[in-house]
């Protein structure tokens, strides 16, 4: 169970205004593949197998420091059920990343994962970064998706690819560090593409002035 200083914590991480970039992040997939697990165990450090399905969307921030910049995270934890698809992808626009799960034991889950890498293909910004992750890889003794395939698949999707266990806490918090370090990448090489279109464009009124800065951040 969380202490008070957990759920202090978050409560304080929630209202802190202080921050050098927010990044919304969305976990999608089926339902019961773990998303709330996963994000409990993330954000928390804890995991319970009681959870019920999440019912629309709900989220949890949590504050980073990563390339020596304080980011928040703002992770949006969403309904697998087909009922609640509208209200899902409806929080798709803006997000920065997402993580794409999938059960290891379940073989419904990792064939919808097509499905829904078109969606955020069809509703998310273009530069939007996506990991697959291979859940509940703990139970190994039921596992019906291999390894190989997932990571094929990603490869297919141009995704980078984890598996991970919230239960045994296997990669929660490497995905979610590789989540927000692709993110910079992309900003990054999105700030010098804007670089280099100014510096070789015509010369102007205002060509000896450096560009306005960029920090890459829609939010």
């Amino acid at each position: 169970m969380a202490s008070a200083n957990d759920s202090r914590q978050t409560t304080k991480d929630a209202a802190d205004q202080n921050f050098d970039f927010m990044f919304k992040l969305l976990i999608i997939g089926n339902s019961s593949v773990g998303k709330t697990s996963f994000l409990f165990r993330y954000a928390d450090d804890t995991f319970t197998s009681a959870f019920v399905s999440t019912v629309g969307i709900d989220f949890k921030v949590k504050t980073v420091y990563r390339n020596e910049k304080r980011v928040k995270l703002q992770i949006w934890d969403t309904a697998g059920q087909e009922r609640y698809r509208t209200i899902t992808t409806a929080y798709y626009r803006g997000a920065m990343g997402f993580l794409l799960m999938y059960d290891i034991t379940n073989q419904d889950s990792f064939n919808a994962v097509q499905d829904w890498a078109t969606q955020i293909k069809t509703y998310s910004w273009e530069n939007t970064q996506v990991i697959l992750v291979g859940n509940k890889c703990d139970l190994e003794d039921d596992r019906v998706i291999p390894t190989e395939d997932g990571k094929r698949l990603a490869d297919d999707l141009g995704f980078v690819f984890f598996e991970a266990s919230a239960k045994d806490n296997i990669n929660v918090k490497q995905v979610f560090e590789r989540l927000v370090d692709i993110i910079f990448e992309k900003m990054n090489e999105s700030v010098d593409a804007n670089q280099s279109i100014v510096s070789n464009s015509k010369p102007s009124p205002l060509s000896e002035h450096p560009p306005p800065s960029q920090s890459g951040c829609s939010c």
